[in-house]
């Protein structure tokens, strides 16, 4: 007897809920946007190109990924919100469609000197569980293994209620960590320059502190002079050894001031809490610099760097402890753990192996989990975030990128590429900010802002097709195509800096010359070894200018002028012009709105609901009190100065009443480097990633200096902008300057005088130098993977061996 199953016939009307395809947003004004409204679709890719400071960034993250976090943020109790950050809502008439968002951005990870790369992807959590399970001998529970926990025990009496009476019980307990006791999990132990700290033959009210922030006139005054341990009036050097131990070492201590209770507590703790628990490179410019020339960091002899107790390191697994196994290059590591079977741990093993091999696949195998988070270069900050979310089983999801192919050669450019197709396949939304005409190239969708920077952009000048892009007339479409030629003739160096020996990192004793006078730009894969050669063996000599990666630091009362320090020169010519203070044209200062402390803006602060800023109705968002407003330069007052634009600006100060040579140069570097269009009071924080890198490069400009070395100049810009660039570097060369340029864009590598190609691959499989010569030369060679793109980028045709006739 058969049986057969019958089905309903599906309806030929589409549900409702399956309509929902699109991501609707309808009049956007955050930041510049001009009343912006686009339809995005749902699980595609959609890139999002335009200059520098077009309004990419205010659309897909300010907007469309800040309302969907503060969304999902308001599904959680208000308890839980107090624990969150509060998110405004943003300046938009509607929001639809929406689904969670994912960020990956290109911040820097990390400020804490005890974070790396295996704390910050759970790694070293797994690893930490896998040895107290198996390693021998057998030490503890996986806290044991850990840098961040310290052994302690104590004993004491303790008061129990039993019985309806209070019954005293002696106790005692113990934590076994695997903290190093020296160097308390750092790696590192510092030793202080006392000179850098304070100059002896003078008194600390006579101004003998010479550390950064440590004044006599504030808090620190009063309790220097109020807390008895020593005198404040007689030179430092006259100290008893006692009174001087005091200033510099004692623990915090309870004091009380003028009635005041305070906490005394010596220098170098203080200097210790302060600034070198937390990672060098996140410090602000003045205190970096005060770090590297008063504090200098050893290896701790204990621990040999690996941070961990001999308890820690003495418990092994086929002879590998857990410091060996953190040491590693992630590829090795992984083939290391896929090598264990052992039943018992076997869904920890999976786990491991998942997570390493999730490195590997997207290009950061030749990590170690012990490298500091913080020397992460903003591309591999971002790689490694988007770790945990690769092979993820989460679907309609949004995930927004942050120009991911920042640091990557173009032969990691197409691994990225496959990465977000493989997100998107699995029914993801993939939002991706981006200049690169490779990743341009896989885009389903996109969105073209623009037509220029600042106040000129703000708008969608194209939204649709690759092949639409190409043929409209915007300024993307119209350098979507460009291919930079290989120069035909190169510049003669005018000397050689020579290196020799390099072994920081992964290099295998480098020797090379790099020419001076031209333009040199270094070459590789990501992980081969450029930056450690320029950074251990340039970087640090006389003469060397060196811009980095790193992101410029400023709070919300920072701006383009108080950052390249323009504005000292102008508040000066309004003081000489007006026969007043200098200090009467500064926000943070005398001249600043008593209302709103010179902010513009009354911020009232809604508890876990995100506070409100209004103008203040005092100044009117102006920042400065009236009477200082009365004060005028050549007519202008100096909120209208701030208010100009640097290309204002410069004609402002170049002649008659106003002319002041100090801020014109600032503000001819500026121009230079195509920031024209900036108002000198933007705030520093609503700058995009490549305004900022602009800013800094226009600031370093200033040094005086024979070489300058420039991390990836090019991160963060528009392909128009990397022609104003290679201009850029053009004139820095001609002017006598030697310019050392780390960097992926091909353009930049056909425009170059020298190349120096490091490979062949990442890690310890590169550190070597594979090609030395000019662009021509590695063209016609093909002797390396940058070799090769290169000769595609410009469309070289391959050679062909001569047959024998």
């Amino acid at each position: 007897m058969s049986t057969t199953m019958k089905t309903d016939t599906p309806s030929p009307e589409p549900e409702i809920a399956d309509s929902h395809d699109l991501i609707r947003v309808h009049g956007a004004r955050e930041n510049n946007l001009k009343n912006v409204s686009v339809q995005i679709p749902k699980r595609r890719l959609t890139v999002f190109t335009g200059v520098s400071g077009s309004g990419k960034s205010s659309l897909v993250f300010d907007t469309i990924a800040a309302e969907s976090q503060r969304m999902i943020n308001e599904t959680y109790s208000t308890f839980v919100q107090g624990f969150m950050p509060t998110l405004a809502r943003p300046d938009v008439d509607l929001l639809d469609g929406l689904t969670t968002a994912i960020i990956v951005d290109q911040e820097r990870m990390g400020v804490n000197a005890r974070s790396t790369v295996g704390t910050a992807t759970d790694a070293n959590s797994l690893l930490r569980i896998l040895f107290s399970r198996l390693g021998q001998p057998h030490i503890g529970s996986p806290q044991a293994f850990s840098f961040n926990v310290a052994s302690i025990s104590g004993a004491g009496a303790v008061s129990i209620e039993r019985g309806g009476q209070t019954v005293k019980e002696r106790r005692s307990f113990s934590i076994t960590g695997g903290m190093c006791a020296r160097c308390e999990g750092r790696g590192s132990v510092t030793d202080i320059d006392l000179t850098a700290l304070y100059d002896d033959t003078k008194s600390l009210n006579g101004g003998a502190l010479t550390i950064p922030g440590y004044s006599m006139d504030g808090w620190f005054g009063r309790i220097f002079n109020g807390c008895g341990f020593f005198d404040p009036d007689i030179p430092i050097k006259d100290f008893t050894e006692r009174e001087l131990d005091d200033l510099l070492r004692k623990e915090p201590t309870k004091i009380k001031v003028e009635g005041i209770n305070l906490t005394y507590e010596g220098l170098i703790p203080k200097i210790q809490k302060s600034m070198l628990s937390k990672d060098v490179d996140s410090l602000q410019r003045h205190i970096r610099t005060f770090v590297e020339r008063a504090v200098t960091f050893t290896v701790c002899p204990d621990c040999e760097g690996t941070r961990l107790s001999a308890g820690a390191r003495s418990s092994k697994i086929n002879e590998i402890n857990i410091a060996d196994a953190c040491a590693m290059q992630i590829s090795d590591l992984a083939e290391w753990a896929g090598g264990l079977a052992d039943p018992s741990v076997a869904p920890l093993l999976e786990s491991l192996q998942h997570l390493l091999t999730s490195f590997v696949e997207i290009g950061l195998g030749y990590l170690s989990l012990d490298r500091p988070s913080g020397t992460l270069s903003g591309g591999e900050s971002q790689r490694t975030k988007m770790i945990r979310h690769l092979g993820s089983s989460l679907t309609d999801v949004t995930y927004v990128f942050d120009e991911p192919t920042i640091g990557l050669h173009p032969h990691d450019i197409q691994r990225m590429n496959t990465l977000l197709l493989q997100l998107r396949d699995k029914g993801n939304t993939v939002l991706v900010v981006e200049h690169k005409p490779e990743m341009i190239a896989i885009a389903d969708h996109v969105v073209d802002l623009g037509p220029g920077a600042g106040t000129d952009g703000g708008d969608i000048v194209f939204e649709g097709t690759l092949a639409g892009l190409r043929s409209s007339d915007t300024l993307t479409g119209r350098h979507l195509d460009d291919r930079a030629a290989v120069k035909t003739s190169v510049r003669r160096p005018a000397g050689i800096l020579q290196v020799r020996g390099a072994n920081a990192h992964n290099l295998h004793n480098v020797d090379v010359d790099i020419p001076l006078g031209v333009l040199t730009v270094l070459t590789g894969v990501a992980g081969s070894g450029k930056s450690s050669l320029i950074q251990g063996s340039v970087t640090g000599r006389d003469g060397v200018v060196s811009i980095d990666q790193g992101a410029i630091k400023g709070s919300r009362r920072s701006n383009p002028a108080t950052y390249t320090g323009m504005l000292e020169p102008i508040r000066k010519a309004f003081a000489k012009a007006n026969g007043v203070k200098p200090a009467l044209f500064s926000s943070n200062s005398e001249g600043a709105c008593a209302n709103c402390n010179g902010a513009g803006v009354i911020y009232t602060d809604l508890g876990v609901m995100a506070g409100v800023a209004i103008p203040c109705e005092v100044c009117e968002g102006k920042r400065f009190e009236a009477s200082v407003l009365e004060y005028h330069l050549a007519g202008r007052d100096i909120s209208e100065v701030l208010a100009m634009s640097v290309t204002e600006a410069r004609e402002f100060f170049g002649t008659g009443q106003a002319r002041t040579p100090a801020a014109h140069a600032i503000l001819g570097r500026l121009a230079e480097v195509g920031l024209g269009y900036l108002s000198l009071g933007q705030q520093l924080p609503t700058l995009s990633g490549g305004e900022r890198q602009r800013l800094k490069l226009a600031t370093h400009m200033a040094e005086k200096g024979e070489v300058y070395v420039l991390d990836e100049p090019t991160a963060g810009l528009h392909l128009a902008d990397v022609e104003n660039l290679l201009g850029l570097l053009d004139r820095l060369v001609d002017s006598g300057k030697s310019v050392i340029v780390i960097e992926h864009h091909q353009a930049v590598m056909a425009h170059a005088d020298w190349i120096i190609d490091l490979g062949p691959g990442a890690g310890h499989d590169g550190g070597r130098i594979v090609f030395e010569g000019t662009p021509a030369d590695l063209v016609a060679a093909r002797s390396s993977l940058t070799g090769e793109y290169l000769a595609a980028y410009v469309g070289a045709v391959p050679s062909t061996p001569a047959t024998a006739g």
